[in-house]
């Protein structure tokens, strides 16, 4: 069966930005994650995150894009990620 235009979700990346630097620059991709910057400790602290999601999502049989944000953001968790809250002005 054929899909129907608007309804692929089509492909999901995890970005991961690391916000201090040492001077380096470090870049790790992998088949749905791309990690940029950071200091060492930062950047591999992300690389251990990005694979743990994978593996949940493996675990459940889902790609990236298959899950929804809710489910995501269990995940999330999980790894020890969590979603902050904007600051108000």
């Amino acid at each position: 069966m054929a899909k129907s235009p608007g309804k692929s979700k089509g492909k999901s990346l995890l970005l991961g930005v690391g916000m201090d630097t040492d001077g380096h620059k470090r870049v790790t991709t992998g088949s749905n994650f791309a990690l940029v910057g950071g200091t060492e400790g930062t950047h591999e602290v992300m690389v251990e995150k990005a694979i743990k999601i994978n593996e949940h999502l493996k675990r459940r049989g889902k790609d990236l894009s298959e899950v929804s944000r809710q489910e995501f953001d269990e995940i999330a968790e999980k790894v020890g990620l969590h979603r902050h809250a904007p600051e108000e002005n």
